[in-house]
């Protein structure tokens, strides 16, 4: 098994046992050791989970195979750079461009993206997305993620931006079209509404970027916005009868695949999600 031991591990732990993961991010956050932390606990993994504070991408990837790292998430601004420094790509990670996370099989490291399985899982534990219309606000790199999910199940779908041209490209891309962000978006026919830009956010906006009144008691809306867990989006989507889907629930399954990918076991949900909540508050 893959190695490092820490300088408390008991005297009958066997040298090499623990199984080492983690993240590399510029600035690392405390959410993801959290819920899979749990997850190790529930299960009685011999597995630990630390996030690495990284400006040099190169030479953790080259840190990961000399160590064993069995697994690390990838954030921003390093889903992009890590590409070319992998040995193979998920086929549809290298599709939308972006790699979260990497699973190293004794040194031969291998790019997935588990964004956009969260995304869908999140909206497929209330509904069916084959056939779907989907409106899905932003055209970055989250949103992005999100498109070839719903493109990968099956969804019609437009993409709503403030910068047309990035909406179309995006569109383009997954074979949807593409709509101004803006009343006529918003007054169009769709089942499912999903907000991949950071308004929302604390320390971005907090408001909504949808006009309540836009908000039907038929709508299934999702915000991919966790912090806080709950939005003005949400909250308004709740308030107008709507299902609304809050942006946690994308968070615990991305979180959840990387765990399967990590351990090759089914993940513990409710343990990992209630580590998450523990987080967020």
């Amino acid at each position: 098994m893959h190695g490092c031991t820490s300088s408390t591990a008991s005297s009958s732990q066997v040298l090499g046992r623990l199984t080492l993961c983690g993240s590399i991010s510029r600035h690392p956050v405390s959410t993801g050791a959290a819920m899979h932390l749990a997850g190790y606990r529930a299960l009685g993994l011999d597995f630990t989970y630390i996030p690495f504070s990284v400006t040099d991408v190169e030479g953790a990837t080259r840190g990961m195979r000399a160590l064993g790292i069995r697994g690390l998430g990838v954030s921003m601004p390093y889903k992009q750079a890590v590409i070319p420094l992998l040995d193979e790509i998920d086929p549809v990670a290298a599709r939308i461009g972006a790699v979260n996370t990497i699973v190293n099989d004794e040194g031969r490291l291998r790019g997935y993206n588990t964004d956009w399985i969260g995304a869908v899982r999140a909206l497929e534990e209330v509904t069916q997305l084959g056939g779907a219309r989907v409106l899905l606000l932003g055209a970055g790199g989250a949103a992005r993620a999100v498109a070839f999910g719903l493109a990968e199940r099956g969804a019609s779908v437009t993409v709503a931006n403030r910068d047309l041209d990035k909406a179309r490209q995006l569109a383009a891309a997954v074979g949807g079209t593409a709509a101004p962000l803006g009343r006529e978006a918003f007054s169009a026919d769709h089942d499912v509404l999903v907000n991949a830009t950071s308004l929302g956010m604390t320390d971005v906006d907090p408001r909504s970027p949808v006009p309540e009144e836009a908000l039907r008691e038929d709508l299934l809306v999702m915000d991919i916005v966790y912090k806080p867990m709950i939005t003005a989006l949400v909250e308004a989507a709740r308030r107008r009868g709507a299902t609304a889907v809050h942006g946690g629930r994308m968070l615990l399954h991305q979180a959840a695949e990387q765990f399967r990918l990590y351990t090759g076991r089914e993940p513990p949900l409710a343990a990992m999600d209630e580590a998450l909540r523990g987080q967020l508050g």
